[in-house]
């Protein structure tokens, strides 16, 4: 491991010059206790000197960084100056309004290095010293998980303090091994939350602040850089609101996949889409952290080249049975102007940064005669005209990107986001696979939002550290990339961890603390629990060629033979079902007192959910052999365990309000401003976790259920209304003594969401209650 100690010292040394965040009180509040912690001896806010940060490490040396020196940021992409921790202390106020004035924010003036940052402080009067405010808030987020056993995540947290914050004995001072720490997926405004507000978005951004991330990727909003962009090339704004499909489904416009479904966009959502997206980046930039916009790369509506004399398009085909864009040649005249204008149009809206995410030829992507490593260089070209100093940030998925493109370009300006790292086994050597480009090791746990428990840890502990040390390594970063967020909390802590651990991650003893900061203290239950879960659901690896876990087949199109729900998912789960239900019994024996905090109730809904998801993996082969064997009674009796079962995972996740599918339609519905548009936008909403899209793509493009996830309102709803049409139909064959007749599928989805019965709009139940049912019957 490299030591980089000499910058570090500098830049962290110079916090307590920077000065305390202005309003934001030291003194301790009285009336609490600080426990160990708070003992004599304990440093005071402005005890900090040079030798506190001779244990500063990283793994990279002082010429090991790559990114863009301060003084070449793009105009409105600079980090925060000194001044602007107020953004992470505004953040506590949100995050922990009981304790916020007992922390003290300061910002080292960044001077090039690692992102770093340092907690001290006695009880009740915490300073937590950082690059930026976003590393600020890092290191306030490992002082409340190692120190005072809290913790924030995606799905649930745990915020019992006392009401003095226990003081630190020995300084927390951590500095990030990589430089790029990107997160979110291109589908993850469809698959998380298409029409999600400010007010999520202001707390996901807090909780990606948290944790460590400083790249993120910001899709919203784009709709808006496109339709302005083509108003001054020929088009009208009808034709274009036409031309841009509906918030659910535009990520795979804006990777060239298809356009138009789930439209037309009225001129006041775009308007208020865009009001969000200026929030957004504003957020993200008041706290240090890079917006990632999408770039410009030749996607062009219908008739470009009758508009525009002289331009050269190139046809797409199709994708997934959706009519793919146009390809505008990059080479061209014409496209220099529109990229231009894109790019203009863009920085007039939300300002520029300095990375754009751009996937020239993505999944198929057809160049026709245009030589590829020209259309790059263009591309490139047309970017640099714009943003001289920016990065193109490229995904690595499948072919992507062709070597063609990464020899063509300035590659120490490219920065490959690795989907792939933890999926295929026959991924070993990035820097040959794409000629020593700098890249970031990056995770796809889940795809299309699958609420399946899991991820490759073991190929995250292992592969990270030694790609990240090894000789001539161009791995400059992490990229957290599942298909949708909000999901697996274990796995987004323990990835984002990799930034920020000094050495390879130890799994057992990471997942030996993890329940103890999840729920408040120690408990020997919850470590049992968790190491069950490390050596089951998170102990599978790339070995057998995924990255994801299986998704359950109660949510699949019903047949006898069925392996999966989502056409591109595993074939069988990837590990031991009757081992990983040992989880419930140990979660269910906690201590009482640690039981309380959403992150408990979340952690044993979601083990309850996945042991009830598994057993359909179980029951089905008895089911086939029992119709098989033309045995009527043996059909019943399992056909009615298995809607039992069904009905027992419906009152489990309707317990919780973000498993509820009426939060789904809700937003969708929220965004409209008549009847008209409130349903078109309820169905744009729903078909992506249904249909995905019209017959075509739902049948031939086999895009069903791709999303399909254990909700309240889709298990008791749809999934159920199948199964229960399908079992009626097999006991009506034997009966008859005939073949099954087949069931249009697709007809009954449509069907469904058209004209279902109402959703349950608030939880029911508790969940300890219902998850002790479901041990007693395991």
């Amino acid at each position: 491991m490299h030591i980089a100690r000499r910058r570090l010292l500098g830049a962290l040394a110079g916090a307590a010059a920077a000065g305390a965040v202005p309003g934001v009180a030291a003194a301790a509040v009285p009336g609490g206790t600080g426990g160990a912690e708070d003992a004599e001896g304990a440093e005071s806010p402005d005890a900090e000197s040079a030798a506190d940060f001779e244990d500063v490490t990283s793994a990279g040396d002082e010429s090991s960084s790559v990114g863009i020196p301060d003084a070449e940021q793009d105009d409105g992409a600079a980090p925060a100056a000194a001044g602007a921790a107020g953004a992470a202390a505004a953040a506590l106020v949100r995050l922990l309004p009981r304790h916020h004035r007992q922390v003290t924010f300061r910002t080292v003036p960044r001077k090039g290095g690692a992102d770093a940052f340092r907690v001290s402080g006695r009880a009740g009067a915490i300073v937590v010293s950082g690059t930026t405010p976003a590393v600020q808030l890092t290191g306030f987020h490992w002082y409340l998980r190692h120190v005072a056993h809290a913790h924030f995540s995606w799905n649930g947290e745990q915020t019992a303090l006392p009401d003095r914050l226990p003081g630190v004995r020995t300084p927390l001072v951590r500095a990030a091994n990589v430089t790029h720490r990107f997160v979110l997926n291109d589908t993850n405004d469809g698959y998380t939350g298409p029409y999600n507000g400010w007010d999520y978005w202001q707390r996901e951004i807090d909780v990606l602040a948290l944790h460590g991330f400083n790249e993120v990727l910001v899709y919203a909003g784009a709709d808006a850089v496109y339709h302005r962009t083509f108003r001054a090339h020929g088009y009208g704004d009808a034709e274009l609101r036409a031309w841009l499909p509906g918030p659910a489904h535009q990520p795979w416009w804006l990777l060239q996949n298809m356009e138009s479904y789930g439209g037309p966009l009225s001129a006041g959502l775009l308007e208020r889409r865009t009001a969000l997206a200026k929030k957004i980046v504003a957020r993200l930039r008041e706290l240090g952290m890079t917006p990632v916009f999408p770039g410009y790369y030749g996607t062009v509506p219908p008739g470009f080249a009758k508009r525009n004399p002289g331009a050269r398009t190139v046809p797409q085909g199709t994708w997934g049975g959706f009519r793919r864009p146009d390809w505008l040649d990059p080479r061209t005249a014409h496209f220099r102007r529109v990229a231009a204008t894109f790019y203009r149009v863009q920085k007039e809206l939300y300002g520029a940064t300095s990375m754009y995410k751009m996937d020239l030829l993505h999944e198929g992507g057809k160049p026709g005669d245009v030589p590829v490593a020209d259309a790059a260089r263009a591309v490139e070209k047309a970017l640099r005209a714009a943003h001289p100093r920016a990065m193109w940030a490229i995904l690595g998925w499948q072919e992507n990107p062709r070597r063609e493109i990464v020899d063509a370009v300035d590659r120490k300006r490219m920065l490959i986001l690795d989907g792939v790292s933890d999926h295929y086994p026959q991924v070993t050597d990035r820097e040959d696979d794409w000629g020593g480009t700098p890249y970031a090791f990056g995770s796809i746990w889940n795809f299309g939002g699958h609420t399946a428990m899991g991820a490759n840890t073991r190929d995250w502990a292992a592969l990270f550290e030694d790609w990240r040390t090894k000789r001539g390594s161009a791995l400059k970063g992490i990229a957290l990339m599942p298909e949708a967020a909000d999901n697996n909390p274990a796995a987004l802590a323990l990835f984002s961890d990799l930034a920020w651990t000094d050495g390879r991650v130890g799994l057992e003893d990471w997942f030996a603390q993890w329940p103890r900061y999840r729920y408040g203290a120690a408990d020997a239950h919850a470590v049992r629990a968790w190491d069950v879960l490390r050596r089951t659901a998170y102990g599978t690896t790339r070995a057998d060629g995924w990255s994801e876990a299986a998704d359950g087949l109660f949510g699949a199109r019903p047949d006898l033979a069925v392996t999966h729900a989502a056409a591109w998912s595993p074939r069988q789960l990837r590990y031991d079902p009757d081992a990983f239900e040992e989880a419930l019994p140990e979660l269910l024996a906690v201590a009482p007192a640690l039981r309380r905090s959403s992150a408990y109730r979340y952690d044993l809904l979601d083990v309850t959910r996945q042991s009830i998801a598994n057993r359909s993996r179980t029951l089905l082969p008895r089911i086939k052999a029992a119709f098989e064997a033309g045995d009527r009674s043996r059909l019943r009796d399992l056909t009615r365990q298995w809607l039992d079962w069904m009905a027992l995972l419906e009152e489990t996740v309707a317990t919780d309000e973000h498993h509820l599918l009426s939060r789904w339609t809700t937003a969708a519905r929220a965004w409209g401003s008549s009847p008209a548009e409130r349903d078109r936008l309820e169905h744009d909403a729903l078909t992506l976790l249904t249909t995905w899209g019209p017959r075509p793509s739902a049948d031939a493009g086999k895009l069903h259920d791709y999303a399909n996830r254990e909700w309240s309102g889709l298990v008791g709803g749809l999934y159920r209304k199948r199964w229960t049409a399908y079992f009626t139909e097999l006991d009506a064959s034997l009966s008859a003594r005939r073949k099954p007749k087949p069931i249009d599928w697709y007809a009954l989805e449509e069907d469904w969401i058209r004209r279902r019965p109402a959703l349950r709009t608030k939880p029911a139940g508790d969940v300890v209650k219902v998850a002790r049912k479901v041990a007693r019957r395991l």
